[in-house]
């Protein structure tokens, strides 16, 4: 596994525990307990050794010592709260057992005297319960353990806090991508003089049933340590508070996709939808089709309890329409809702338009209007996958693939940001503008293998959708979404993801 060097004086070093688990003297039943495990309840293993860079990029091995396995009780009941058994959650690559989940919160205190030094002191650090959704993260580990650390060694994977559960966020969730062996390896939040570490990995794949999320689980190392004290202590060793900060926060445009997103129930379906208005929203045909009573919880903000409206369906495309959509009306308004800017071209070099919403009482000035976003562009994805239903929406990062047109009209916006399921109907967000670009339609699938690719994914563009959107606004009229109804052929081959004419796809 991966670890990470907190202290120069004494050096410590702190990895994850799982690496321990074949020399468990009472098996995988020790994981069950919740007071810190010692040296002697673990069989002796013939060496215990950490690997270092060294320069000029060679390796250093040290002899470690183990001071305990600690169980860090924040983590573990964000864990038992966040990922439900009823959903079948499993951590690990696909075809092995995978980790067992009881060992997930607990992580191993290494002694490595060759370490030492006079002038050292403990790693920059920050604290979890400063960190935002959509916040950069960067995560560092060695994919592989020790296959090729000449190779692997200290890799490190952007992304984004993707969600947050726990006391002061003692669960993370994050887009980096990390592999198996990253587990121990430390996520660093950016800041002026320098990074901070703010969490640990523990677990570098998510599964939730047979679908792989694309997402990795933290541990927030501020919990950690507080879990830690007792053992450390006794061991003469002091750890300094975390020092006080906070993330600095980027200028925006204003725009809150949190703020615009809800989660949408039917009966046992769930999914995400996109406010467009105080009462009204977009989802996805298929998160709603169950005749069941629909309810919409719009994402609380901080510090708020989330409010659940009742809602009814105006209009529903049909099932042999490409574009999966819905429209709700709510039977209140959410209260003080800030309506999202709206993108209106999708074709390099225009300009978008310098109103940013349809409806009355929704025109936001844009001033310079952005640029129409281009293939290769930063974006993000704002759902309920993952832990939605418990720990509200979660933000995935990643570009614009593609935009595909037919007949020079943009009917699919492909991107790589993480996508599973719970995420459709949420929405596409451009990072620079902050303006919505489409809804989320779905990830893909090979029906061939069984493989589900959450970092190649589908949405609706909303240059498709906004005409009708206006429409129905003026009218009141259901009739003036009738148009997603009738596309032409080119359009339903692009959504089934074949050449036309062609063979039925495998995706």
């Amino acid at each position: 596994c991966s670890g990470l060097v907190l202290s120069r004086r004494p050096a410590l070093v702190l990895c994850h525990a799982a690496v321990f688990a074949p020399f468990l003297r009472a098996g995988p039943a020790a994981w069950a307990r919740t007071a810190a495990l010692p040296p002697a309840a673990l069989r002796p293993c013939t060496r215990l050794r950490v690997v270092l860079g060294s320069e000029p990029g060679g390796l250093r091995e040290l002899d470690a010592r183990l001071l305990a396995l600690v169980p860090c009780a924040a983590f573990r009941r964000a864990l038992e709260r966040g990922f439900g058994r009823a959903e079948r959650w499993r951590f690990g690559a696909e075809k092995e057992a995978g980790t067992d989940p009881r060992a997930l919160p607990w992580f191993a205190w290494l002694r490595v005297p060759g370490l030492d030094a006079l002038e050292g002191g403990w790693t920059a650090r920050a604290s979890a319960g400063c960190l935002r959704k959509g916040q950069v993260l960067l995560a560092c580990g060695s994919p592989f353990g020790d296959l090729c650390p000449e190779l692997f060694l200290n890799t490190l994977s952007r992304g984004v806090v993707s969600n947050l559960a726990g006391e002061e966020n003692a669960l993370v969730l994050t887009d980096a991508r990390c592999l198996p062996g990253t587990e121990g390896g430390a996520a660093f939040v950016p800041s002026p003089d320098g990074p901070r570490v703010v969490a640990v990995i523990a677990a570098s794949f998510c599964w939730k049933g047979a679908e792989w999320v694309g997402l990795t689980l933290l541990c927030s190392l501020a919990a950690i340590l507080r879990s830690s004290a007792g053992v450390l202590g006794e061991s003469g060793i002091v750890v300094p508070p975390v020092p006080a900060w906070v993330a600095a926060v980027p200028a925006s445009s204003g725009q809150d996709p949190l703020g615009w997103t809800a989660l949408v129930e039917c009966g046992a379906t769930w999914g995400s939808g996109v406010l467009l208005a105080p009462r009204m929203l977009l989802t996805c045909r298929h998160v709603v089709e169950a005749r069941a009573p629909l309810h919409v919880t719009p994402a609380a903000g901080l510090g708020q309890d989330a409010a659940v409206l009742r809602g009814r369906v105006v209009f529903a495309t049909e099932e042999s329409s490409p574009f999966d959509v819905a429209v709700v009306e709510l039977e209140e308004s959410v209260p003080g809702f800030v309506p999202p800017c709206l993108a209106d071209t999708f074709f390099p070099g225009k300009q978008w338009g310098d109103t940013g919403c349809c409806g009355r009482g929704c025109v936001i000035p844009l001033h310079p209007p952005p640029a129409s976003p281009i293939p290769g562009e930063e974006v993000s994805v704002v759902g309920f996958g993952a832990l939605g239903q418990a720990c509200g929406p979660s933000v995935t990062a990643g570009v614009l693939s593609a935009v595909v047109a037919v007949a020079g009209r943009p009917v699919m916006l492909q991107t790589t940001c993480a996508v599973h399921g719970g995420s459709s109907g949420g929405p596409l967000v451009s990072s620079r503008s902050g303006c919505l670009m489409g809804i989320v339609a779905s990830n893909t699938r090979d029906t061939g293998v069984g493989a589900t690719y959450p970092h190649l994914n589908f949405c609706i563009p909303i240059t498709i959708l906004q005409p009708f959107v206006a429409r129905y606004r003026r009218t009141g009229d259901s009739g003036a979404f009738a148009g997603l109804n009738r596309v032409g052929e080119g359009v339903r081959a692009t959504w089934q993801l074949q050449q036309w004419p062609g063979p039925p796809s495998k995706l």
